[in-house]
């Protein structure tokens, strides 16, 4: 295997990221390569290419793990800093909010799967717990999505009333509720399994069924309604 040249300008214009998502289209660039393109200028002794898979040793080669590093750890890898790491940053939630959008604008629920799907590009990489609400019609089709309170790493506050206010705004049947875990536990913590209660009997009042409560927890997720706790 050749040594390549230590800056980019100087490799075949062939091999050199920019040149060649222009020539052969971005599906021909390895993740290094596409970070590089963000990166833009290495260092005296590394190239852009040459960080980029530094940066990806950091997250083990996962762009799951990579999204969910902070700028400051970013930061801390050398060559690139604060804007740099900031940029990357911005552009890995870009394609997150790209495959959310892919969504169907009136998704039908018929399983755990086709909710938790919705949500966890949404929640799944957030280093604190959200609570969000899935509005559904008679159809269980989605009518509507609102996020109802952000926490700390390990709780977040919850007002039922919140939740059935928005429920009732948008004239739901059904909701679906669902928070992360930052933690990686898919385990429900007693809150959470206190607050399902109060939400089944709270929704049972107002005709509003609560059709499940998801705690998604990376690429997994948990489903009362298939633990048969609701």
């Amino acid at each position: 295997m050749s040594h390549q040249p230590s800056t980019i300008p100087s490799w075949p214009e062939n091999e050199r990221p920019r040149e060649k998502l222009a020539t052969f289209g971005v599906s021909t660039l390895s993740e290094a390569e596409l970070l590089a393109i963000l990166i833009r200028t290495g260092t005296r002794n590394q190239t852009a290419v040459d960080i980029a898979r530094d940066i990806l040793q950091k997250a083990e080669n996962n762009l799951n793990l990579l999204g969910k590093l902070s700028v400051s750890e970013l930061s801390k890898i050398k060559g690139l800093g604060q804007v740099k790491a900031i940029t990357l940053l911005a552009a890995l939630e870009l394609g997150r909010r790209r495959k959310s959008s892919e969504a169907p604008e009136k998704p039908k629920i018929t399983k755990s799967e086709d909710a938790a799907r919705i949500l966890q590009p949404l929640i799944a990489d957030l280093q604190h717990e959200e609570f969000h609400v899935l509005h559904l019609n008679r159809a269980h089709k989605v009518i509507g999505h609102r996020k109802i309170s952000m926490g700390g790493v390990s709780a977040t506050v919850v007002d039922p009333k919140i939740i059935f206010s928005g429920a009732l705004e948008l004239k739901a049947c059904s909701i679906i509720v669902s928070h992360n875990h930052p933690s990686g536990s898919l385990k429900p913590s007693e809150q959470d399994i206190q607050l399902t209660k109060k939400l089944r009997e709270g929704g049972r009042n107002l005709e509003i069924t609560l059709l499940d409560h998801i705690i998604i927890a990376g690429t997994s997720f948990y489903s009362f309604a298939d633990e048969g706790l609701l």
